[in-house]
């Protein structure tokens, strides 16, 4: 109210002013004041033009800010949904790749190099005893997922001055069930689907290698359910065998698995069964060295056999708890032979370990032993994990006229892990031969003793 009775007032004097008429008849002490009503008037107008085109900059400015605000925001949101849609990489023994997408890749390796010694060469008179070493194993891989449940894994060895392809699979995850086509293993036993870095023994039970356990191209069903595993499948050959076509077969493999935990124990009880048909190409011999690999002498070995058939089946049991595991196997292999008598080759063995440092155990899951984790390390002021094992393993390579000989083998080992990624394992084994294949002399009754060690690391 009061700027508005301001501006009338001005107006009328501003009105009084401008008429001369009226000026005239106007005193001049009041014409004066008036013409500085006038004056303050005309600078007020001046003023009020100046604060509309100030308010009128301010607004275009607004709007400005406001559409900058507008853009900046869509900007961040563009980054966010960027940054969210890159991958995550993540760092472990090796990087990670994966996506919200679903895709995952993970490069994963292992190098193991031996050194033995097994005794005997003056009286065997065999070139491959005494010292010996080798790169047992130098692979490479990539493992990952595939949007959809699928997973993939490629795996390759390039030890011995040759490359050859141990695993290339994929999978399809639907809950609790899991299937596999490719290149893997056909369940044979607790010792062979034991990877050989968590292995307790440089090398596996001796059945493992006589009985021709190894990778084959097939496909396979897996259920696991809590405590519950079984794998089945139907197999052909080993990858290397098919593209050099030295070898035709195929086989039915299956093995169950019950593993409860009882009382702070982790038990395992399994058992498998396999059938394998060698078609085209019959014919096969069972062998193994003795504890290392690096020599390349047999003393236990049975001819070349017409094989046409074969079936194998095994029992395992283990048990782990705290630092104290103890685990035991056997297995039959039933060879059909083609004009012979059928023989049934056995073998298996017994085990018991203990850890030595405090808070260490036996790493176990998916129905096999796994990693052991220290539970200090060396890099955390630790000594890392360290375990003593003792086993006796027996194989019997005679039957039904076939004499291979007979190993037992008694032997002990240490291993210290002093990271999660790193093993040295030193072994060592006293081994009976009965009919043994290479003799000493006149004899085939003999003994030997075998050492090696490996050192390892893995990614």
């Amino acid at each position: 109210m009061k700027h508005t009775a301001l501006a009338l007032s001005a107006c009328a004097a501003a009105m009084i002013v401008s008429t001369p008429a009226l000026a005239n008849d106007v005193p001049p002490e009041v014409q004066a004041e008036l013409e500085e009503l006038r004056s303050r008037v005309q600078t007020l107008e001046a003023m009020v033009e100046q604060l509309v085109g100030s308010q009128t900059a301010v607004a275009s400015q607004a709007a400005e800010a406001s559409a900058a605000a507008v853009a900046a925001q869509a900007v961040a949101s563009e980054a966010s949904e960027a940054v969210a849609a890159a991958p995550s990489i993540s760092m472990g023994a090796a990087p990670r790749v994966r996506t919200e997408s679903g895709w995952d890749f993970r490069p994963f390796g292992r190098i193991q190099y031996d050194m033995g010694y097994v005794s005997g060469r003056d009286r065997l008179m065999d070139p491959g005893l005494g010292w010996s070493n080798e790169l047992r194993r130098g692979r490479i891989g990539v493992r990952g997922a595939i949007p959809g449940g699928f997973e993939y894994k490629v795996e390759v060895d390039f030890a011995g001055n040759d490359v050859t392809l141990t695993d290339a699979l994929i999978s399809y995850d639907a809950g609790d069930f899991k299937i596999t086509v490719g290149q893997h293993n056909p369940f044979q036993s607790l010792e062979e689907l034991t990877s050989s870095r968590f292995t307790s023994f440089i090398e596996r039970a001796a059945f493992t290698d006589a009985f021709g356990f190894e990778r084959r191209v097939g496909l396979s069903v897996n259920y696991a359910n809590g405590d519950f595993r079984w794998d089945g499948g139907v197999f052909t050959s080993n990858i290397d065998d098919l593209t050099s076509d030295e070898q035709d077969s195929y086989s039915f493999d299956t093995r169950a698995v019950y593993s409860p935990e009882v009382g702070g124990a982790q038990l395992h009880f399994g058992g498998s069964l396999h059938w394998r048909d060698l078609q085209s190409q019959p014919g096969n011999r069972y062998r193994q060295r003795p504890l290392v690999h690096s020599t390349d002498t047999r003393m236990i070995a049975t001819p070349t056999l017409p094989v046409t058939e074969e079936t194998s089946y095994g029992l395992e049991a283990a048990v782990i708890r705290g630092p104290f595991h103890a685990v035991a196997e056997v297995h039959w292999l039933e060879a059909e032979l083609f004009g012979m008598t059928d023989p049934t080759f056995f073998g298996g063995y017994a085990e018991a370990g203990l850890f030595l440092t405090p808070g260490d155990t036996r790493g176990y899951s998916g129905g096999k032993f796994n990693r052991t984790r220290p539970a200090r390390t060396v890099d955390e002021g630790g000594i890392g994990a360290v375990q003593i094992n003792v086993r006796y393993d027996y194989l019997d390579l005679n039957d039904a006229g076939v004499v291979g000989g007979q190993q037992n083998l008694i032997g002990a080992s240490v291993i210290w892990t002093p990271i999660d990624h790193a093993r040295l394992s030193l072994s060592y084994g006293h081994i009976e031969y009965d009919d043994a294949a290479i003799p000493a002399g006149a004899d085939r009754n003999y003994s030997v003793d075998s050492f090696g060690v490996r050192a390892e690391v893995d990614f």
